[in-house]
């Protein structure tokens, strides 16, 4: 066990971490408006001067895991009209793909316990054009490419700051803090860095009147006390000049009305850009900073040392040893988990992908009570709140360290995002994994009728299930890593509670009873022809290829979970029945068993469709090949011979369907063979539809792009598809990667680009498949190449072509960053990489959010092969 693993076992050591939001500004939390417009409500011009209610943000910053007390790193280059205090970016309205940062800055290295952390932010020495940004991407539109902060030249001389902020911990309340400012330039430049401290206002509510305070103890040291926390102090190297204002809401700026008091959240901005009168004189407030200011030779670079602790007599001996350590014990955790990884730019971009996992932990605090109904320190919300977004979720009441998908574009989590976030989260940190999956099906998360949370947008919005799938996995990984002996009561406890969901699913998104799922945009959000969460005419149903297959898979993953059970508790031999049972009558309904034909399944083209079914009761079916007709791939399990000879009643169940309704037992794989020892197949799909559908996504003109599976057949790049529903015509054409769709909202887009979560489910349901099939079965790829492989094979040239994304090729280029000269070859750029929602799927470019290291860090498990 290295140090690392052992700090993992006491859990005061993760007392403190990353959990400060990249942006709170523009949150749902945070908006109390009449109309919901959470964008406007508070913008990023507004955020320097008003007091949040739900958490804070920051550059590079921490907190303690009750977000009481925050720290970040501020700066000015005498240039900007503000402080960099928070990134800039686009609201959902101003940009033309959405919300968009605009900002350079990476995650470079983390630890579980964040015993040692680093980052980069890159802050141009020239005034920082806002207004720039905003307007070039307004006048842009959906066809243009989005204007990035690369593109106004700011970085071509090199004239910028790379500004590296690092802590380790000496102990769980002893926290050592580096910022390493380099001068890229060719001219000495001057800079203020700020090191900010403060508390979370909770004082102004209504709930406490207990107000913390920061005072100045000696020079370059912040005396800080909470009665939560209690003493702390923070010391700065160096004597520097301390500046303290108060944590409250500037409300003469953003109200034009005069509360009586003073020394506002802005109060430190305005003095140093305005030289105003701003700052409390007596050196003690909620918020305080210390101030040097610094002139950083061309070329150079000045170190700053600050220390976070609750021993006032600690300085700065033993500081340069303490980092030394915590750096070089990082590199021996992180070189046990990289032993199968031999290539040094594997371990590279992988070590970088498990950083931002762990650098995008967040503290979410959200009541909804509360948030709807007001605090009693404030006025009462707008009567429009009790009907608006969430008004549903009274009971949701949130205050823990969660996984966040970027903690700027989506501060906030998302259910089948945090599954996914366990798969590498649980390689560093299994509990804190089990932990995440755990969250969601607690009672204060999940709604009463059973229903999982979805994001904090809409929380009734619903999410593919993929909370069974991944529970199983973490299991498995977890079994394997403790000798065979799997953790049951985790298992079981999101068992019982999954069992809840599946049977919402089940009540709620079959309207029809005929075991054929809706669901909406289930996360694909222009993956359809319309809008799939509109208001449809009435009697009209959309019934969906990838809601069914998901719901197949849900029922398969639960079927294995309870097999699983079954081994030591006998009571689940019937849930095992239960499962098998829905899971085939799903297939039936999928694959054209109804009266009239009517299944998701088109002989014709071999490819699962959405379709529409008419209040006549008439079917119009979809035709576009995209994502959802491959989803039906998912639905596969491996059953030990164990599994069915142990359990009777499950046993005497495959053998009756097998018996009286072989119509059904026919459309899936033959149960009853084997082809590894000991190893039966249960999947949606037997050999000639999986063969079809492989043959689509392994052509090259359709799905299978140099860097991963498209979300969307290029063939509907030159044969757009077209189809006429209720008078109104729809036109869907290939779009390799920004959205030139407004369906929902038009701020992502499945209609081409390569998606990591949906590539990974593909090459784990090939492993699933290689697992019975073994070496005899092979399948031409690419499509029409003439060249034959393993399904494992197969599996292993999706895994080389996703990791091509990241990789330097020949020419030493990365495909994520696309056309941008600098990244490509600059060495100050390029081997800092960003893990973008989606892909170019054409090129690899990266595109989206540019810090998603959410779901997009499942790249790191893919990394080893």
């Amino acid at each position: 066990m290295n140090a690392e693993q052992a700090r993992l076992k006491d859990p005061l050591w993760k007392k403190w971490g990353p959990y400060v939001s990249d942006r709170q500004w523009g949150t749902v939390r945070e908006d109390y408006s009449a109309d919901g417009d959470a964008w406007n409500n508070i913008t990023h011009d507004m955020a320097r001067s008003k007091a949040y209610r739900w958490g804070e943000e920051g550059i590079g910053g921490i907190s303690d895991n009750e977000q009481l007390l925050c720290f970040s790193v501020a700066l000015w280059n005498k240039k900007d009209p503000v402080l960099k205090e928070r990134y800039f970016g686009l609201s959902n309205p101003e940009g033309n793909h959405g919300e968009d940062v605009k900002e350079l800055y990476y995650y470079l290295d983390n630890t579980p316990t964040h015993s040692y952390q680093k980052m980069l932010y890159k802050y141009p020495q020239n005034e920082y054009p806002y207004a720039w940004l905003v307007d070039e991407n307004k006048r842009r539109g959906r066809n243009d490419p989005e204007f990035e902060l690369l593109d106004t030249g700011l970085f071509d001389q090199d004239a910028y700051f790379d500004v590296f902020i690092e802590y380790a911990k000496n102990t769980p309340d002893d926290i050592l803090i580096k910022i390493t400012v380099h001068n890229r330039g060719s001219q000495d430049a001057m800079l203020n860095v700020l090191p900010t401290i403060w508390f979370r206002n909770t004082w102004d509510w209504g709930y406490s009147d207990y107000v913390p305070e920061l005072t100045a103890d000696s020079h370059g040291v912040i005396e800080i006390y909470h009665k939560d926390l209690k003493q702390y102090w923070l010391n700065a190297e160096g004597s520097p000049e301390m500046l303290f204002c108060n944590n409250e809401t500037n409300t003469r700026r953003l109200y034009n009305y005069d509360d009586g008091k003073a020394f506002y959240k802005d109060g430190i901005n305005d003095h140093i850009v305005k030289g105003a009168d701003t700052i409390n004189p007596k050196k003690t407030g909620t918020k305080a900073c210390v101030n040097y200011e610094v002139n950083v030779l061309a070329e150079q670079s000045i170190t700053l040392r600050l220390r976070l602790s609750k021993d006032a007599t600690l300085g700065f001996g033993d500081f340069d040893a303490l980092f030394d350590a915590r750096k070089a014990e990082a590199d021996e955790f992180y070189k046990d988990i990289q032993l199968e990884n031999k290539d040094d730019d594997r371990r590279m971009v992988q070590r970088q992908a498990f950083a931002g996992m762990l650098w995008s932990k967040q503290f979410y605090y959200y009541n909804v009570r509360e948030w709807v109904n007001g605090d009693p320190g404030q006025p009462k919300p707008p009567m429009e709140r009790a009907e608006h977004r969430n008004s549903k979720w009274m009971h949701l009441n949130t205050q823990d360290i969660i996984s966040m998908p970027d903690k700027w574009e989506y501060p906030w989590f998302a259910s089948w995002d945090l599954a996914f976030h366990c798969l590498p989260l649980s390689t560093l940190d299994m509990n804190f994994a089990k932990h995440q999956l755990t969250l969601l099906i607690r009672d204060w998360y999940m709604h009463p009728n059973g229903q999982l949370p979805a994001y904090e947008w809409d929380f009734g919005d619903a999410n593919p299930p993929v909370h069974a799938m991944v529970t199983w996995r973490i299991y498995l990984k977890d079994k394997a890593a403790n000798n065979g002996k799997g953790d049951t009561p985790f298992l079981e406890r999101i068992f019982h509670k999954l069992m809840l969901n599946f049977t919402w699913w089940v009540n709620r998104k079959d309207a029809m009873g005929n075991n054929i799922f809706e669901g909406g945009f289930l996360g694909l959000d222009n993956i359809g022809v319309f809008d799939r969460n509109a208001q449809l005419s009435p009697g009209e149903t959309l019934e969906q290829a990838d809601g069914s297959s998901w719901m197949a898979t849900y029922s398969l993953n639960l079927l294995r979970i309870a097999a699983e059970l079954a081994i030591t508790n006998p009571v689940y031999r019937d849930i095992a029945s239960k499962f098998f049972e829905h899971f085939i009558y799903i297939a039936g309904a999928i694959a054209n068993l109804g009266q009239n034909n009517e299944g998701l399944w088109d002989d014709t083209d071999g490819f699962f469709y959405d379709q529409l079914r008419l209040n006549d009761n008439s079917i119009q079916k979809m035709r576009l090949r995209s994502i959802v007709g491959l989803i039906p791939l998912f639905a596969a399990e491996i059953l030990d011979e164990t599994d069915i000879t142990e359990n009777p009643i499950f046993r005497d169940r495959l053998n009756w369907f097998a018996e009286n309704r072989p119509d059904l037992a026919s459309l899936v794989s033959r149960w009853a063979e084997t082809k590894s020892p000991g190893k039966h197949l249960i999947s949606l799909l037997r050999g000639y539809r999986m063969k079809s559908l492989l043959r689509y996504l392994l052509d090259e003109n359709e799905f299978l792009s140099p860097y991963g599976i498209r979300s969307l057949s290029k063939h509907y790049l030159d044969n757009p598809y077209y189809i006429k529903v209720d008078g109104t015509g729809f036109t869907v054409k290939y779009t390799p990667a920004e959205s030139d769709s407004s369906l929902f909202g038009g701020n992502s887009n499945w209609r081409g680009p390569i998606w990591m979560p949906i590539n990974f489910l593909l090459i784990e349901s090939l492993h699933t498949f290689y697992q019975y099939y073994g070496d005899d079965y092979k399948i031409e790829c690419p499509t029409n190449s003439g060249n034959f492989m393993t399904l494992q094979q197969v599996a292993n040239e999706l895994y080389r072509r996703i990791n091509n994304l990241f990789l330097v090729d020949k020419d030493g280029r990365r495909a994520v960053f696309g056309h941008y000269t600098k990244m490509q070859t600059d060495p100050n750029f390029k081997d800092y990489i960003l893990f973008y929602e989606y892909f170019d799927g054409d090129n690899g470019r990266g595109a989206g959010a540019p810090h998603q290291t959410g779901w997009t860090g499942l790249i790191a498990e893919c990394l080893y092969k």
